[in-house]
């Protein structure tokens, strides 16, 4: 049995605690000072408010100021915060253990930097934390929280710099349902899976714009779903192989590009957009909801535009993100998909 303490009680974070648990580990989470409603809640009962589930039995629950209690023993770390806990993680939880305390984040993002490069918050934690003394491993798939609480079978890629530590932590987490690839690629890995996050936007356009079509909530057409899709995986193998990722890491990025098109916060937005609605009454009809997929997708285009002004790279090949640039901070309409600009001559 091993001591697993998962700090960052959000929907991911905790979901861990499923193939956790299921393996007989001793869990223990954390919350963060803006998941304490989340603890309090769950010390109840196990009822966790936001991922409508109750989390397993023998899950022992922490407040933020009890995290080094929480630490104490431990045997794997996992950062569970979202993305805009990054810089708190950084600051307040990284400082604070051991150098033999791998970490396993759950965390996808990317930061844009000023001359164009993308790096994974693995490695923006090491660039903050001025050295390569910590562990810093990630988790990356066609995995969402809620379908880890309800056991149905998966496939995801833990990913570091040290194989023989990935392979232990495969032996810690996988279950007849959770199953693991293990992959050193780690800067490749977290750069596909983030993308998704930009390119479900993206395709989850067509969405609203079959219904706006139709006139009729709900009403799905799926050629031009999939074509955004296919495009999609286009331009985000372009950038994966721009940055010098592996190229196995494009079966990451489609298959999470793939479940976050069919369920959560981006679908909602991308249909709000493709129905017609300005972006920023989209975002209020959402009520304050946090978007990462936003987020991601202004970075990767920010880095791609970059490239563009300095002739390394060209707009005709990336048309379906800059297209969401224009969406989000241009005001173009979403309705305005450059579908011509996807046809291309392969003369094979």
């Amino acid at each position: 049995m091993h001591i697993i303490t998962m700090i960052g009680a959000g929907q991911m974070g905790s979901a861990m605690c499923f193939p956790a648990r299921g393996n007989g580990h001793e869990v223990r989470l954390v919350g963060t000072p803006l998941d304490r409603e989340i603890i309090q809640r769950a010390r109840m009962d196990g009822w966790h408010i936001h991922l409508k589930r109750y989390l397993p039995q023998g899950v022992k629950y922490y407040q933020s100021e009890e995290m080094h209690a929480a630490l104490e023993g431990a045997d794997v770390l996992i950062g569970g915060v979202s993305s805009f806990g990054v810089d708190w993680f950084a600051d307040n939880v990284l400082p604070a253990i051991p150098e033999s305390l791998p970490v396993l984040s759950v965390t996808k993002g990317l930061v844009d930097l000023p001359d164009g490069t993308l790096i994974s918050y693995l490695e923006y934690y090491r660039r903050r934390m001025g050295s390569n003394r910590l562990s810093l491993n990630a988790i990356g798939g066609p995995c969402t929280a809620y379908e880890l609480a309800d056991l149905d079978p998966t496939t995801v890629c833990f990913c570091g710099r040290d194989i023989t530590l990935l392979r232990r932590l495969r032996e810690i987490f996988r279950t007849d349902y959770y199953h693991i690839t293990v992959s050193t690629d780690a800067e490749g890995l977290e750069c596909a899976v983030a993308l998704k996050n930009a390119y479900a936007l993206g395709v989850t356009l067509a969405v609203g714009l079959a219904e706006k079509r139709e006139g009729q909530e709900g009403k799905l057409h799926y050629n031009s779903q999939a074509a955004l899709f296919g495009q999609s995986v286009k331009e985000m193998r372009r950038l994966l192989k721009y940055f010098g990722a592996h190229e196995e890491n494009i079966i990451f990025g489609a298959g999470d590009l793939y479940v976050t098109i069919y369920g959560g916060r981006t679908r909602k937005i991308g249909t709000l957009l493709g129905r017609g609605m300005r972006f920023e009454d989209a975002l209020a009809a959402l009520n304050g909801v946090t978007l990462e997929s936003l987020v991601i997708a202004t970075r990767a285009a920010n880095a791609v535009r970059y490239h563009i002004a300095t002739g390394a790279m060209q707009a005709k090949d990336f048309p379906l993100l800059l297209h969401c640039d224009d969406v989000i901070h241009h005001g173009k309409p979403a309705e305005e998909i450059p579908w011509d600009a996807f046809e291309e001559d392969w003369n094979l």
